[in-house]
């Protein structure tokens, strides 16, 4: 049912009010089963940090209506239950005071790594291979961290899977994409969408880059009946692609820093290859080695926010701008 309420420009607004409620709860029995498999004691947790699960993102350049010139975005997963359930001090809705002040709500990552991950005289890149691509950029003379979406990762790779090998959730280790070869007419089809020529930074989620969309593309080039594998590696390369396209704007015609990979593609041995064909002189690694499991970054950096918020920090550097965080 919440999967079915995901980036759907329809949705019942019951069960959007009952979801918002029932999210909650099965966060709070999480937490609580976590707990007590780590032998935590909840009296010993300060707070509980809860991003919800995002419905739908309109950055303004993607709705696009005359009527609102303005960013919106929608979290659901209601705090207030989750602190009730828990009876924890529960931090969340992290993302709306960041549009309500003219920004996109997106990434918020860099507010996290910025304060975790800087190291004097290293360029580094954080590169989060979630659903959507997103990276921060840390300067290595100290400048301000730039942060951008730079488009899917795995929203469109774990769509093929599901929809091609049944019972599979997802390309462990991106065996089956090192298994195709990508189709140059698709790829060119899915990088002409808008979103990669719109200015950065920028944001974008799975109601832009969407089974429809990727039909769609297939339909423009004859690859309907492409091979899953073939289809599968001409994804792993648009991801790739995006992620270059973004470095090169940002660190100039060849991109040289740290690469530091984290989310679910931090696992994908194939989307790693062609960023790193994509970005010969990035030196591509994961957040483990700098301390932070690649599957947990995420979950820390919103715990940095929910730090900082409870202890009287809430303004944050981000770019040349002091953003609320």
């Amino acid at each position: 049912r919440r999967l079915r309420a995901i980036s759907q420009p329809t949705v019942a607004l019951e069960e959007l009010v009952v979801l918002h409620a029932e999210v909650a709860r099965r966060h709070a029995a999480t937490v609580l089963a976590c707990l007590r498999q780590w032998q935590v004691p909840v009296a010993t947790v300060d707070a509980l940090a809860s991003h919800g699960q995002t419905i739908w993102h309109a950055p303004r350049h993607q709705h696009g209506r005359p009527d609102f010139a303005h960013h919106a975005t929608l979290q659901i997963g209601d705090g207030d239950h989750l602190a009730q359930l828990t009876g924890l001090p529960v931090v969340s809705d992290f993302r709306q005071r960041h549009v309500a002040a003219g920004f996109e709500g997106a990434p918020l990552a860099p507010f996290g790594d910025e304060l975790l991950f800087r190291r004097p005289d290293t360029e580094r890149l954080l590169l989060n291979l979630g659903g959507i691509a997103n990276f921060t950029w840390l300067p290595a003379d100290g400048g301000p961290a730039q942060a951008t979406d730079t488009g899917p990762a795995n929203i469109l790779l774990d769509y093929v899977v599901r929809q091609h090998y049944p019972g599979r959730a997802y390309d462990a280790g991106g065996q089956l994409a090192a298994q195709g070869r990508p189709h140059p007419a698709l790829l060119a089809a899915l990088l002409a969408q808008p979103f990669f020529a719109a200015p950065f930074p920028k944001t974008t989620g799975p109601e832009l880059f969407s089974p429809a969309l990727l039909a769609e593309s297939q339909r423009q080039t004859g690859t309907e009946h492409l091979p899953a594998p073939d289809l599968l590696a001409t994804l792993a390369e648009l991801s790739a692609a995006g992620v270059a396209l973004a470095a090169r704007h940002y660190l100039g015609p060849q991109p040289a820093a740290e690469l530091l990979v984290s989310g679910g593609g931090a696992h994908n041995a194939a989307l790693l290859a062609a960023i790193t064909r994509y970005l010969p002189a990035c030196q591509l690694r994961s957040t483990a080695e700098a301390g932070v499991p690649p599957d947990a970054k995420e979950a820390l950096l919103f715990a940095v926010l929910a730090n900082e918020t409870l202890v009287g920090n809430p303004v944050l550097p981000l770019g040349k701008l002091s953003l609320p965080a």
